[in-house]
């Protein structure tokens, strides 16, 4: 294993969370031995990969490789008398010289069992082990806890809906590339009334852990598609609404499509456009929250094919109802 375990990764030293994930999804990809079979080479470099993942991506072992270097893990962590209250675990020997290596100066003994250890002389060591004897109820050397399972890292997306799922819910299909190269199809429930920029969480679809440990979630962000006529404002819905020329004249009831199915609209006689009609509880319908309304604004739209008579008519009917109908246009 080498020893610089920001260099296994490609990485500087701060480097944040995210690079370090993104860094081991690429590497472990690169070498992973299902796609080179007979490369020992490869294979080694992936285990290393994986070790420098592992103490990397836990902020504590992190900390403690930064501080002391690749033989952190002969440091332990502080006991109850020392900084960080946190459990030491004996292995035999002491920090510099393996098992059975290294001399009792070159330790500061209060950092892992109290300051009354911290002494020198016969007496010190003779009580320090006569207390870590009794400590253990005589049963010596003290077992090391089992290696913590990693997690596995999440995984961010993002996926482009149509407006129409966003508002009345549906199911997509993504398309995922494992860290081993394997392209996996997931099908995601896409919930009534999400937003645009909204995150769903996955658990368990992110990426595998290193060490057997539970896999990390997908995290997927929802880009919501603009749509042709309807567009969104909180819970409400707008859609311009066309009419003929004689339907905001005369009124009359004018089909209108929603969420919900088509609704009849009556359009009041003498309308104009701009003239904003409201269809109560049509709008967004989220979970646990009251439906919205669509409210459609009216825009007249004159047939197409005029004639000179037809135009005749028009004008004659101006001139029937004079008035100056851009009175309230202002700067």
């Amino acid at each position: 294993m080498a020893d610089d375990y920001y260099q296994v990764l490609e990485l500087k030293r701060d480097a944040q969370p995210a690079d370090i994930q993104k860094a081991y999804r690429r590497l472990a990809r690169k070498y992973h031995p299902d796609l080179h079979p007979d490369d020992k080479e490869a294979k080694r470099k992936f285990q290393d990969v994986q070790k420098a993942f592992e103490v990397l991506n836990d902020p504590k072992k992190r900390e403690l490789y930064d501080r002391y270097g690749a033989s952190f893990e002969q440091m332990g962590q502080p006991g109850p008398g020392g900084p960080g209250g946190g459990t030491y675990t004996w292995t035999g020997g002491f920090p510099g010289g393996g098992a059975g290596g290294g001399s009792f100066e070159d330790v500061d003994l209060s950092q892992f069992f109290g300051e009354r250890f911290a002494g020198g002389g016969a007496a010190g060591i003779g009580d320090l082990f006569g207390q870590f004897k009794r400590a253990s109820g005589g049963r010596g050397r003290r077992r090391a806890p089992a290696t913590e399972e990693l997690r596995g890292a999440d995984v961010r997306y993002e996926y482009e809906i149509p407006f129409q799922t966003s508002i009345t819910g549906g199911e997509v299909t993504l398309s995922l590339e494992r860290p081993d190269g394997r392209v996996e199809k997931l099908a995601v429930k896409i919930p009534a009334g999400i937003e645009e920029g909204k995150t769903i969480r996955l658990r368990g679809q992110g990426d595998p852990s290193p060490t057997g440990g539970p896999a990390g979630d997908l995290l997927l962000k929802v880009r919501v598609a603009a749509h042709p006529h309807f567009h969104r404002r909180g819970q409400n819905l707008h859609v311009k609404l066309p009419v003929s020329l004689a339907e905001a004249a005369a009124g009359g009831k004018v089909d209108v499509p929603t969420p919900r199915g088509v609704v009849s609209l009556r359009i009041p006689p003498g309308s104009t456009s701009g003239t904003r009609l409201r269809i109560k509880g049509h709008g967004v319908a989220a979970a646990g929250a009251a439906p919205g309304d669509l409210f459609a604004e009216l825009l007249i739209a004159l047939p197409r094919g005029l004639d000179d008579d037809d135009r005749e008519a028009l004008r004659r009917i101006a001139e029937k109802h004079p008035g100056d109908i851009r009175q309230e246009l202002h700067w």
